[in-house]
């Protein structure tokens, strides 16, 4: 159907399929603002201001925008000529990376043209319907104040200090409640005060320094992975797997091979068999090499099963359902201690699944770890009190808001090139190499900003599926997950069971910490033996005691797979020994400050 429009305040005409979003619409029209982040117009990412509405257009059909008024960020200034609005989010550091600011902006226009001085709860108000998972909403909110000073024509002095708490409409510190100064310089306040009282002030440390890329992040210029389109691009879908643990005996693709559009159909059938892991972490990689890029046996609800490359993503998704595949059900285990009993069904039991050593197939370890200092027996002996506690941390999913993207095509000189939303392109380089059979000489991997990651990027999560469609098309290949994928189908924070035994003196000295963990890798063991390191390595030092273990069975199930998460493994130590502190001081009668303060 055909639309005409508003755009930015120019006349647009488009045509659009009956069922094409408006934030597809958009970004075909150079409207890279609009950002993608879920499907249900929850996170507020894509929003855009329709007819004077901030409105989510991801879950608005293009159809309904035709004779509409459309704004989106763009219209508020270019990378020379910043709007007062992106200037003050800006000054006051109110963008980190960027994937949310355009819906930020736009809010804030709203806000503004409506009252020009609002209060700190109008302008947290006004942010409630974009979630941001990196900024934050304080210096966000102090950018909306300090907008809102300048565009009534207040003299707004320069913000000169770098900031660490709550500021003013100016832009200065706010005060605490004792009314001493809310801000800190970025190092030590020590070096910067030394420097001001020579009348020497440092030129970097200390002082504000503008981003190198935020004009592009206020302007909503292209800077991000699906921002960029290559000509001839394809689209691509993963079929996944609707059982928890099953072998694929049988698998025929010749129907979605033949509808029109479909330019790659890929199977276990049609992809060498190497085995690898997907932890972005250094060499020599310490995780198992249990996983495939496509295999005869799935292990969780999610898991791969077939790639396809087409036309249009509508296309792609018609194709997946013409895949007929045949699977023979096997029993699972959810339960990660379930997982350990005898007789538990073996998630990977492949002769060229390799465990470095520290895992046990047959057992569903995919870690084991122990680590010792002192003698705990011995320290549990000479104890005055004994408190064992057991502590559980589920599943947290890490939802950057901009979802996991990989485009993938050749350059002109007969390399791949692989431009990928990561944290560890180098090790997307160094892994992908031997499941696509290219030396990494021919492969060059771009990492552009990314809109949040949180270690569920530290992982080569999607980009040897583009790999392998480019190899097999010769064309450019886009995937782009969705929230449910990434729920599905990306990684998690490990879930821990946590029994902690302390050995304690009266007056409440600690002589012996012992730390057992069982943790639910789920189906493959990416970074398996290094986040449970941490749980203890880095935890059971925090407070001093002669005597220390540590001992951790890390196991496979069959749930999505576990990975890297902010911590990394120390969060879930921190949380149990924490409480365990707590109990203990409970138990003994004592402040637990004090108590934490006796031992530090």
């Amino acid at each position: 159907m055909k639309l005409i429009f508003e755009l930015n305040g120019d006349r647009h005409e488009a045509v659009v399929r009956p069922a094409e979003t408006l934030m597809a619409t958009l970004r075909r029209e150079g409207c890279f603002s609009v950002k993608h982040g879920c499907e249900t117009g929850e996170c507020g990412a894509c929003a855009a201001l329709v007819d004077g509405e901030l409105r989510p257009t991801c879950v608005m059909l293009a159809g309904q925008a035709d004779g509409c008024c459309i704004t989106t960020a763009e219209s508020l200034g270019d990378p020379t000529r910043l709007h007062p609005i992106q200037r003050a989010f800006l000054d006051v550091g109110g963008v980190q990376c960027g994937y949310c600011t355009p819906a930020m902006l736009l809010a804030t226009y709203k806000l503004l043209m409506a009252k020009p001085a609002p209060t700190e709860a109008e302008a947290r108000e006004c942010l409630s319907g974009v979630l941001c998972r990196c900024t934050g909403y304080v210096k966000p909110v102090a950018a909306i104040l300090r907008a809102a000073a300048v565009l009534r024509g207040e003299d707004v002095p320069p913000v000169t200090r770098a900031p660490s708490g709550p500021l003013t409409a100016d832009g200065r510190p706010a005060e605490r409640s004792d009314g001493s100064p809310g801000g800190v310089a970025v190092l030590t306040r020590a070096v910067t005060e030394a420097a001001l009282e020579t009348q020497d002030p440092l030129k970097v440390v200390g002082q504000p320094q503008p981003r190198v890329d935020g004009p592009r992040l206020v302007t909503g210029r292209p800077t991000f992975t699906a921002d960029v389109e290559p000509r001839g691009l394809l689209h691509a879908k993963v079929l996944k797997s609707p059982h928890a643990h099953a072998r694929i005996i049988g698998i025929d693709a010749s129907r979605a091979r033949a509808l029109p559009g479909v330019h790659a159909v890929l199977t276990h059938e049609d992809l060498p068999r190497v085995s690898y892991t997907s932890a972005g972490q250094s060499w020599p990689e310490p995780s198992p090499h249990d996983m495939r890029s496509l295999d005869s046996k799935v292990r969780f609800v999610g898991d791969r099963v077939a790639l396809i490359a087409a036309e249009t993503p509508e296309i792609a998704e018609r194709a997946l359902a013409l895949i007929a595949v045949e699977y023979e059900v096997l029993s699972g285990v959810i339960d990660m201690e379930d997982a350990l009993t005898p007789g538990a069904p073996v998630i990977h039991d492949e002769p060229d699944a390799k465990g470095f050593g520290h895992c046990d197939f047959s057992r569903n370890i995919a870690a084991l770890i122990t680590a010792s200092h002192g003698d705990v027996a011995q320290g549990f002996a000479e104890a005055d009190l004994i408190v064992e506690r057991t502590y559980r941390v589920p599943k947290v999913q890490q939802t950057s808001i901009e979802p996991h993207v990989t485009v993938t095509q050749w350059d002109e000189d007969g390399r791949l090139i692989v431009r990928t939303s990561t944290q560890v392109p180098f090790h997307v380089r160094r892994i992908i190499a031997p499941l696509i059979g290219l030396p990494i000489s021919r492969i060059r991997v771009i990492k552009p900003r990314i809109g949040g990651g949180f270690g569920g990027k530290q992982e080569v999560l999607i980009e040897d599926i583009c790999a392998h469609l480019t190899i097999a098309t010769g064309r450019p290949v886009k995937l782009e997950y969705t929230r449910e994928e990434e729920l599905m189908a990306a990684r998690s924070r490990h879930p821990q069971i946590i029994t902690l035994k302390t050995g304690v003196m009266r007056d409440g000295r600690i002589i012996a910490n012992e730390m057992r963990v069982i943790a639910d890798t789920g189906a493959y063991g990416s970074h398996a033996l290094t986040v449970q390191s941490n749980t203890g390595v880095k935890v059971l030092p925090i407070y001093r005691a002669p005597h220390l273990r540590f001992e951790c069975r890390t196991v496979y199930t069959n749930l999505p797979p576990s990975g890297a998460f902010r911590g990394y493994g120390v969060p879930q130590g921190a949380f149990a020994m924490e409480s365990q502190i707590d109990e203990i001081a409970r138990v003994l009668g004592m402040d637990a400050l004090e108590l934490r303060a006796k031992n530090w």
